[in-house]
């Protein structure tokens, strides 16, 4: 079979293209295919030597810095990908990917992180964040999402077969695509971190330091509770307030960004790592369970799916200052009965070649009934 993927985008090594990367290793005779593609050179070892196939995006002015300016074009730029030479087509898609053309004799299965987020469920967080509220640019941007949305729910139907990467996004795919959907959690890389029963006096947060992600909230948790020490590693649009929040508290450090090397050592150092967000899937707190770490996130979206109440963290029911608080408090009640132990083997659930394996098969039993289907349609 001839195999193609089609990403939305490589502008870094963040959630989708950790998957991108096992499924390249699941299928290495694949072409690449990705609007832009920014990578640095020290960056781009996952791709395992593979040159993508770029769209027109490429080359506009100011794509380097700013192409998601392009948003309104990216439908027209997935379209003009000529995928027919191909058997298989898998786009990897949060937004623009599921878009790519097939036919009629082509199998398309989609590996979906979320229908795209800015013209669904976060379309007024979205609006609100990029000060789009009111005003001409606010009405612009408002038909540009209406466009997006009709589109996103006609290019949906092209797709043969989709794959969830949490029960959380499987919901969320049938509400807006009215489609049924396969759960195959994405590989977290557990053997890099090293488990440690002795923690040091400090909680962590760590993210991309923007609003979704609600570092403000676990900031302004902590302080108000001065005996408690946080440390929060990040960076993003929302880093100057977040250092602004910490220095009026007094007890948090905001170290921003951070190697990977530095992000594992505090997360294995640290008595306890607090999740604010209401992420697809989360892979923070799977990585934090691994190096024996408790957890206090919010419980709505994927950590209910990776974190297991009152054995290997705590949940808190509102993304409020106090909500936090109360489940910090309470993890410090109890969080030295939670077996560093039962979270290793809990996030090892979540392991590479778990992903590997339960994606090779589901590809292998969608290509077997395709090709059966076909067999009688001839």
């Amino acid at each position: 079979m001839r195999v193609a993927i089609v990403h939305e985008w490589l502008d870094s090594y963040a959630g989708s293209e950790r998957v991108l990367e096992q499924m390249l290793a699941v299928l290495p005779e694949a072409d690449l295919f990705a609007l832009v593609d920014f990578l640095p050179p020290a960056r781009r070892a996952f791709l395992r030597g593979k040159r993508p196939r770029t769209s027109f995006l490429q080359k506009l002015p100011l794509a380097r810095r700013g192409f998601r300016k392009y948003l309104a074009l990216m439908p027209l730029a997935v379209e003009q990908f000529d995928l027919t030479g191909y058997d298989l087509v898998i786009s990897s898609n949060h937004a623009i990917a599921k878009g790519a053309t097939t036919g009629p004799d082509q199998l398309h299965l989609c590996m979906c992180y979320s229908p795209m987020r800015y013209v669904w469920d976060l379309y007024h967080e979205y609006l609100s964040a990029s000060g789009l509220t009111r005003g001409p640019k606010s009405w612009a941007a408002r038909v540009v999402l209406h466009y997006l949305r009709q589109w996103d729910v006609r290019a949906s139907s092209g797709v043969d077969a989709y794959v969830a990467i949490s029960r959380f996004i499987a919901e969320r795919i049938r509400k807006v695509y009215r489609r049924r959907s396969e759960v195959i959690y994405p590989p977290v890389d557990v053997e890099r971190f090293s488990l440690r029963t002795i923690k040091e006096d400090f909680y962590l947060a760590a993210s991309r330091l923007a609003p979704y992600k609600r570092i403000d909230l676990i900031v302004q948790a902590f302080a108000a509770m001065a005996s408690r020490r946080l440390v929060v590693i990040g960076s993003g649009p929302q880093e100057a307030e977040i250092r602004r929040l910490a220095r009026r508290a007094g007890n948090v450090e905001v170290l921003g960004y951070q190697s990977d090397e530095a992000l594992a050592d505090h997360l294995q150092r640290a008595r306890g790592f607090v999740f604010a967000a209401r992420e697809d899937f989360g892979i923070l707190p799977v990585e934090a369970q691994a190096c024996g770490t408790g957890v206090i996130a919010f419980g709505r979206g994927g950590a209910t799916e990776t974190v297991i109440a009152d054995r290997t963290g705590v949940f808190f029911d509102e993304q409020t200052p106090e909500a936090v608080r109360a489940a910090v408090e309470r993890y410090e009640r109890f969080g030295d009965e939670l077996s560093p132990l039962e979270m290793r083997k809990n996030a090892e659930r979540f392991g590479v070649e778990r992903f590997r394996r339960e994606f090779r098969e589901y590809v292998d039993r969608k290509v077997r009934a395709f090709e059966r289907r076909r067999m009688r349609g001839s």
